[in-house]
């Protein structure tokens, strides 16, 4: 396709690349502390450990950047209200007959790299999220609660802050402190798993399509096909 035959297109708002970037620093933190936490590597005697505090600045990293996904989060759930049509919370359920095809068609084409016959580009190529992306993010959206929730049941029984105080039921709910631990710590794999998936899905797209997939959530802009650039103008206006 020739170079000429694409415009660019503002897709991510400010809003929404803040959140993203901030969103993967505080979650790759929450992961790394949370992993010291459970498992404390034992790299000093009783006398250094008793002379230092290192394991309390870990867990004290562990919480803020927990204070700092809550945050954002909140910030990207009022945005899907306020922001333009590619941040909004429609986008997140794609359950219509239409949107679950172009799911069945990305899964084929995407993950297991079937061949297609004939080439859809509609299907294909969004200027957005696609359909499984949009659902996986809804997934993530519900995960992120979880770990919240779970988090700050754990915290609550040793801070005196009324934010984590508000979840001290949780612990209760789930059975007790090991399965609110266990749940933390499986959510926190489930993280792991969707990181993975993510990054292999915008490098393929951006191999694939060559529109600017991942410099996007720094740009904002995309590269779009200039027919569907004028579809797109013409629906917003």
């Amino acid at each position: 396709m020739a170079t000429q035959d694409y415009k660019r297109a503002y897709v991510w708002q400010l809003p929404v690349r803040i959140f993203h970037w901030v969103n993967a620093l505080s979650i790759t933190v929450l992961i790394i502390t949370g992993l010291l936490i459970s498992h404390p590597p034992g790299i000093m005697s009783s006398h250094e450990a008793s002379a230092q505090f290192w394991f309390g600045y870990i867990r004290k990293i562990h919480f803020m950047s927990a204070y700092l996904m809550v945050a954002v989060l909140f910030m990207r759930v009022y945005w899907a209200f306020k922001g333009n049509k590619y941040s909004d919370w429609k986008v997140f359920v794609p359950f219509n007959k239409e949107g679950l095809s172009s799911v069945w068609h990305t899964i084929k084409y995407d993950v297991f790299l079937q061949n297609p016959k004939v080439y859809d580009y509609k299907k294909s190529v969004s200027v957005g999220h696609n359909n499984i992306a949009a659902i996986s993010y809804l997934i993530m959206f519900i995960m992120a609660i979880v770990m919240i929730f779970t988090g700050f049941g754990l915290y609550s029984q040793n801070s005196t802050w009324f934010l984590p105080k508000m979840f001290t039921w949780i612990p209760t709910f789930l059975g007790g402190d090991m399965n609110t631990r266990v749940l933390h710590h499986a959510t926190m794999w489930a993280f792991i798993l969707f990181a993975l998936v993510h990054v292999y899905l915008v490098l393929f797209h951006d191999w694939l399509e060559g529109r600017g997939e991942s410099s996007a959530m720094i740009s904002g802009y995309k590269f779009v096909r200039a027919e569907r650039a004028k579809k797109e103008s013409e629906k917003e206006n």
